[in-house]
């Protein structure tokens, strides 16, 4: 009789260890696809173009968002057409918020960062300006 609940109690044993290897498998796999999408910065750079709007909106986390006009030739194969593209984007601290806010229509270089998906927290677009890199 002993023998059997030293084998069930090894067999018992081996099974926590197995789930116990498991879990933390799963964890350590899930916290880096939660970091890869939300965290690691997938490109960064800078864009310029004229400020069109700079507001802080959001439900329940009140974000700095933005909207960038840069304007450029193209006009989808026909040559010599002015078109405009819109870069929008999130803004991540208040002192380059103020200063966007407060020169709305101005050209700007902003120096961005790109991640693979968007925080509520954070803002609405996966691209979140980070400074100012001159403003004309």
């Amino acid at each position: 009789m002993s023998e059997l609940s030293t084998n069930a109690s090894k067999a018992s044993s081996k099974m926590k260890t197995f789930f116990g290897w498991l879990l933390l498998v799963v964890l350590l796999i899930s916290g880096g696809i939660v970091y890869w999408k939300y965290y690691f910065v997938f490109g960064e750079g800078v864009k310029s173009g004229y400020l069109n709007y700079a507001v802080k909106k959001g439900n329940l986390f009140k974000t700095y968002e933005g909207k960038l006009i840069q304007e450029g030739f193209g006009g989808g194969g026909r040559s010599g057409v002015i078109t405009s593209n819109e870069f929008i984007f999130s803004v991540e601290s208040d002192s380059v918020y103020n200063i966007l806010e407060s020169n709305s229509g101005k050209f700007f270089d902003l120096h961005y960062k790109e991640y693979k998906g968007a925080l509520p927290w954070r803002g609405n677009t996966v691209y979140v300006v980070d400074r100012i890199v001159q403003m004309k």
